[in-house]
């Protein structure tokens, strides 16, 4: 049976070992990279902006989270959206455009 101590500590080499490879990253670190505080960090994760993991009373976000976070990678719904809009700005302002480009 593992007693508490041998639990913490093998979580805690887990997350030590995570932390070298940066796949995981604290509150603390996610708000220095996007410029905010540690409190609207913690917003963002209750309100589902950013995914993140509750491990003991901290939270750890996976790298590759904070990046869909960031918007670096668009999910298939964003893409469909962003596809609706130009389809309906070409429709609507379609001339417009090709004036604007021939200038």
């Amino acid at each position: 049976m593992l007693t508490i101590a041998i639990l913490v500590s093998i979580v805690y080499y887990v997350l030590m070992k995570n932390k070298t490879d940066k796949q995981l990253l604290s509150t603390a670190e996610v708000a220095k990279i996007l410029g905010i505080s540690r409190v609207a960090v913690f917003k963002k994760i209750v309100g589902g902006d950013i995914k993140a993991s509750k491990v003991g009373r901290n939270y750890v976000i996976e790298s590759a989270d904070l990046s869909a976070a960031l918007g670096v990678v668009l999910s298939p719904e964003r893409k469909r959206e962003i596809e609706k809009s130009v389809e309906k700005t070409v429709r609507e302002y379609g001339e417009a455009l090709k004036m604007l480009g021939k200038e």
